[in-house]
Formats: structure tokens, C-alpha cells, sequence
């Protein structure tokens, strides 16, 4: 199967990878960060940072052909553990039904000051 990379337009890596790639029906994020689009500048904000977040997702779900209901995981990583709580809001948006929703990992780290969060999702799309 051709592997495919993903590029969105609010949000590219310094390192020679992709946002994101999909070889069949298997799309897999790389590191995504919660920069303002076309930036690489941190809003202050946890919900302009999960906004950004689910933002750069969606971009990159829709380069693949893919959309929410074809996210099988997402993996949170976060600076300060009460920001998992702050995730659910936009979480439910994108997921409001109880009975059909990805796993979900919010994985504490360490930061350089300030609360960030970043994330990473992995998707299956039918063909």
C-alpha cells in the first residue's frame, strides 16, 4: 500500500515529518502541538490551546479523508493533570455519543514553565 503524507496548512514540523500519514485505511499523527495556526506562537489559554488542538486534527482528518468518526485514540500530553478535565469539553463536541467514542490516554510531562498540552490520535478509515 502507497503510504500517503499529510500536510495541513496551520500547522508544519521543523524535522523532515509529516503531520500526519496514512497508509491504507491507518492515519497516524505525528506530535501535534497547540500552536495558533501558521505560527509557532503558544496561546496563554488551555481552551485557545485544545482549540488549536482539535483545530489542527480536523485538518489533518480531512487531508487523510477521514473525520471524527474514524478516530480510533487520542493521546493527550499535558503539563498539569487538571488540564485533562478541560479536554472533555471539546472532547464531547467532537464525540457526543456515550456508546461510540475512541479511547483516550492523557499522558502527564514535564514542561519548561507554563501549562501546555499536545496530543497525537491514530484513525482507521474504511474503504
Amino acid at each position: 500500500m502507497p503510504r500517503q503524507s499529510i500536510e495541513i496548512d496551520t500547522f508544519a514540523h521543523l524535522n523532515p515529518i509529516p503531520a500526519a500519514t496514512r497508509i491504507g485505511p491507518l492515519v497516524v499523527s505525528s506530535i501535534i502541538p497547540a500552536f495558533d495556526a501558521g505560527t509557532r506562537n503558544l496561546p496563554d489559554s488551555i481552551d485557545e490551546q485544545l482549540a488549536n488542538l482539535f483545530g489542527h486534527v480536523g485538518k489533518m482528518l480531512e487531508g487523510a479523508g477521514a473525520g471524527w468518526g474514524d478516530v480510533a485514540k487520542m493521546t493527550f500530553y499535558v503539563s498539569d493533570i487538571a488540564v485533562r478535565d478541560a479536554i472533555n469539553g471539546p472532547w464531547a463536541e467532537r464525540f457526543p455519543d456515550e456508546d461510540s467514542r475512541p479511547s483516550r490516554y492523557t499522558q502527564l510531562i514535564s514542561s519548561g514553565g507554563g501549562t501546555s498540552v499536545s496530543c497525537e490520535f491514530l484513525a482507521y478509515v474504511e474503504e
